[in-house]
């Protein structure tokens, strides 16, 4: 268990900071509810959204219903980082040490800060002064501890020192996740708090009127860590004396950088370094700084906070999607002071703060992660390393109104926005359910009634015949041994992409002889017609897309074109 102190912090705190950052990007007036939104549900809204009852969780078309007016805005993590970074720059202006606990709140040590400007007062004057100057507005909060001084920056509240956990005891449990820095520990916190609330503990004063050995022997780590935090107390405040001397790795840029994808490889190998490093000396990290030296001689640094420590929770991974982001920033900004020349870095260096003893993790009482996906994200992260940034490709999602144009192949660890945004409305969008599998290939497929007639589409008339059997030909690929489309869509060795619709696999097999399925049920047409005002284009491109329930129990998407026939796009599970 590490060691609590009582320390003085104090929270600079921008409401809404995901909302405000992408506001600010397209120019969205203030006076319109806004929320950010990552594809499929709504992850951060504005006060305006809330008081027209939009949620976090919500989807899109829920969060419309709430509030038709609502403007939505795609997440982007390195867009909200880099629009934070003249905040942060701007509060370094008023208090040295300055740490990133996430974008929108920024972490001080209260006590010199507060000695030198008069008082904690003073110094919250000062820095509201201080990011009202970038245009943002802020929360400013001092007390004992993280999670005070995060509801206290929530209100504007100076806690009177000694007085943070009566501060604390009225608020509801769920208030922990305010501390969190990431999105896998909030996920691990939400969890306990669920289980803290079924079990009975339903406020802050609860929790800490636990006694501390039953709360590690009961909850583990992750307990010990909320038991903390409800007492007022901070397992990492933002400034302390460190038992262990900090581990750095630097590497110098010959030839100098000015290009963020050149500097982040060489991040990434850093990473993987300090990462090392730290699991040979069995310790742990806090924080991570990354710091960088330019060509004419300038410094540029900043602190992230990590997690709850353990060397499962700062990966290499992890560790380069800081520096990725913070480069993104200083690169695309440039220099402080020199903002109008181009940044050309020379040096980079990672140093891991607040090193302590990695601490056994307890399981939980019903069981834990094994471990398994860190392992294949390493084991990703190496083969990358050998064969390049984009010999190891994922499946995301995109816009788009085919299924197929809603896969988006990106290099693994890459965080970049779709070729198609995924916000826009897309009419003509396939409904739900999304198909599990998108084929690699389409397949060929004939579309008959129960008198063996060619069933068509016409654009004008729409659907000619009733389906009522699905032909599939000989030598044709996405079809398993049998003439069908595989259950999981990979059989006789193929190789295909996990598809972000549905979670299945596109993938290339072949049947020698021609094979039929029944249809039990089908839904649709649902026409398309686009790409007729592109530029040079010949016509409208017309198709339709059908869903078919066969007798196996499994589902295809066919796509007919007028004249052309049907092909098989994509299966059901």
């Amino acid at each position: 268990m590490s060691t609590s102190l009582i320390t003085r912090t104090t929270v600079v705190w921008v409401p809404d900071w995901p909302v405000a950052a992408a506001a600010a990007a397209v120019g969205i007036p203030g006076h319109l509810p806004a929320a950010v939104h990552d594809g499929q549900r709504i992850v951060a809204t504005s006060a305006l959204a809330r008081a027209e009852g939009v949620r976090r969780g919500m989807r899109r078309r829920q969060a419309q219903g709430c509030c038709p007016e609502l403007v939505l805005l795609a997440a982007d993590d390195a867009r909200d980082v880099r629009a934070f970074e003249p905040v942060a720059t701007a509060v370094e202006g008023v208090v040295a040490g300055v740490e990133v606990a996430r974008p929108g709140l920024l972490l001080l040590p209260a006590g010199g800060a507060s000695r030198y400007h008069g008082s904690e007062e003073a110094l919250a004057v000062a820095l509201v002064d201080a990011v009202a100057g970038t245009g943002f507005e802020c929360g400013v909060g001092t007390a004992d501890g993280l999670l005070a001084a995060v509801l206290a920056a929530r209100t504007g509240a100076v806690v009177t020192a000694g007085c943070s956990a009566a501060f604390l005891a009225g608020y509801g449990i769920d208030e922990l996740v305010h501390a969190t820095v990431t999105d896998e520990q909030a996920a691990q916190v939400a969890d306990l708090v669920d289980l803290l609330q079924r079990l009975g503990l339903r406020t802050l004063g609860g929790l800490a009127a636990l006694p501390t050995g039953s709360v590690h022997a009961r909850f583990g780590r992750l307990g010990t860590w909320a038991h903390l935090l409800a007492n007022g107390l901070d397992e990492r405040p933002p400034a302390r004396r460190r038992p262990e001397a900090d581990l750095v790795a630097t590497a110098d840029l010959d030839p100098p950088l000015e290009r963020v994808d050149q500097a982040t490889f060489a991040g990434r190998r850093l990473a993987e370094q300090l990462h090392d490093d730290l699991v040979a000396r069995g310790v742990a990290c806090g924080r991570l700084e990354v710091a960088a030296a330019t060509d004419d001689g300038t410094v540029l640094a900043r602190t992230w906070r990590t997690d709850l420590g353990g060397w499962g929770g700062l990966t290499p991974a992890r560790m380069t999607d800081r520096i990725r982001w913070q480069l993104e920033g200083w690169l695309t900004a440039g220099s402080p002071g020199h903002e109008e020349h181009p940044v050309t870095l020379v040096r980079l260096t990672l140093t891991a703060l607040d090193v302590l003893p990695a601490a056994a993790e307890q399981g939980r009482l019903w069981g834990g992660p094994s471990g398994g996906d860190l392992r294949a994200h390493r084991a990703l992260e190496r083969v990358q390393g050998i064969i390049g940034g984009s010999g190891v490709l994922v499946a995301t999602l995109a816009g788009g109104r085919d299924v197929r144009e809603q896969v988006h192949l990106r290099a693994w660890g890459e965080q970049i926005d779709p070729p198609r945004p995924v916000d826009r409305p897309w009419p003509g969008r396939l409904p739900e359910p999304a198909p599990a599998t998108v084929l690699t290939a389409s397949c060929r497929v004939e579309l008959r009634d129960a008198l063996g007639n060619a069933v068509r589409y016409d654009e004008r008339t729409g659907l000619v015949g009733e389906p009522a059997v699905v032909v599939w030909p000989p030598d044709e690929p996405t079809a398993t041994g049998d003439g069908r489309p595989g259950r999981d869509g990979s059989v006789d060795g193929s190789q295909g992409v996990r598809s972000p619709l549905g979670g299945g696999r596109s993938s290339v097999a072949a049947t020698q002889e021609t094979r039929s399925s029944a249809v039990v049920g089908w839904a649709g047409p649902w026409p398309v017609c686009e790409r007729w005002w592109a530029p040079g284009s010949v016509g409208p491109v017309v198709r339709a897309h059908l869903q078919v329930a066969l007798d196996d129990g499994r589902g295809v998407l066919l796509v007919g074109t007028p004249g052309q026939g049907w092909t098989c796009e994509a299966t059901y599970d």
